[in-house]
């Protein structure tokens, strides 16, 4: 099992909107060893470091572009210490989120750049004794080559997740077929591959089964956010609750995942019952659509992105487990 969110636990730490969370690693490092040991305590075999926006292209907002390696370092670092005290075998996960810039021909990132931004990332969270780099969130093919390339040249084993979160696409168009096609044609495949973030559970779900049936060979990972963003009171919250959660990590199990966890608004509570259900319950069948309704609620639209509509747009009629 992974892990859940980042952001969503460091506001709740107090990290201020626009504030890079990144700068907590030399600012507050015990917040962020607290953040690696709430997730281990819930059970996790596997979390991300706080590092997610730790390329240069993100940190120039912040004036740190030239600390990303320093950065990303110190992530690892309090990582390493966080899953050695563990008395069990848990995995530090290296983050390396998007660059946030489109890349050529599109936009003005080249991927000489992206790949040397991506690289020093990588060296940082090598040197603080990360075992594995996780690309996450990630959009475009290009930019998912081009941390492959990185990943390579710092000699370091990875996982990728894109963000299918546009009519079952991500931001840039891919579907999920289109990923396993990428990834089998890549020199340094990740080691396992998935979905992260998006909309909500149901359609991570979904993308999961596509996933499977287009037959990978490498593990897959689900990582979805915990229900629906909703404003409260003047911050953000998720209506995801663990029951919902618990029964996500089973459905992304029956749908081909090994390496489930939460984004977004996952709560330690959330991966609690998370771990009790993968613990304690059988594995089933693959779910169909329907199934997937019933349990999570409906998906954000008709379109899984493959075309074969008609399926989606009869789940979509299901009734929402509560």
């Amino acid at each position: 099992m992974a892990d859940g969110a980042t952001g969503t636990n460091l506001f709740n730490m107090g990290l201020e909107a626009g504030e890079a969370p990144e700068l907590w690693n030399e600012a507050h490092p015990e917040r962020i060893s607290a953040l690696y040991l709430g997730a281990i305590e819930a059970g996790s075999d596997i979390f991300l470091t706080n590092s997610f926006g730790g390329n240069a292209a993100r940190l120039k907002l912040h004036g740190a572009q030239d600390r990303a390696r320093e950065l990303n370092r110190m992530a690892a670092e309090i990582g390493r210490e966080a899953a050695d005290k563990a008395g069990r075998p848990v995995v530090v996960a290296g983050s390396v989120g998007p660059t946030g810039e489109i890349m050529e021909p599109m936009g003005a990132l080249t991927k000489a750049s992206a790949v040397e931004m991506f690289h020093e990332q990588a060296e940082g969270l090598k040197e603080g004794g990360a075992d594995v780099l996780w690309v996450e969130t990630i959009s475009a093919a290009e930019e998912f080559k081009a941390a492959a390339e990185a990943f390579a040249l710092a000699d370091m084993p990875w996982c990728g997740t894109m963000s299918f979160d546009t009519a079952g696409r991500t931001m840039m168009g891919l579907t999920a077929a289109e990923l396993v096609k990428l990834i089998m044609k890549l020199p340094n495949p990740p080691v396992a591959f998935g979905a992260n973030c998006g909309v909500g559970a149901s359609d991570l779900i979904r993308t999961t089964l596509a996933f499977s049936a287009a037959g990978p060979e490498r593990p897959l990972i689900a990582k979805g956010n915990a229900g629906i963003p909703k404003y409260v009171d003047g911050h953000i919250h998720y209506d995801g609750t663990p029951a919902l959660m618990a029964e996500y990590a089973l459905l992304a199990r029956s749908a081909g995942a090994t390496i489930i966890g939460g984004c977004c608004g996952t709560m330690p509570e959330h991966l609690r019952a998370m771990r009790e259900a993968l613990e304690t319950r059988e594995p089933g069948p693959r779910p169909a659509l329907e199934e997937v309704v019933e349990a999570l609620g409906g998906f954000s639209s008709a379109s899984d992105g493959s075309g074969e509509d008609a399926p989606q747009r009869r789940a979509r009629t299901g009734r929402r487990r509560r």
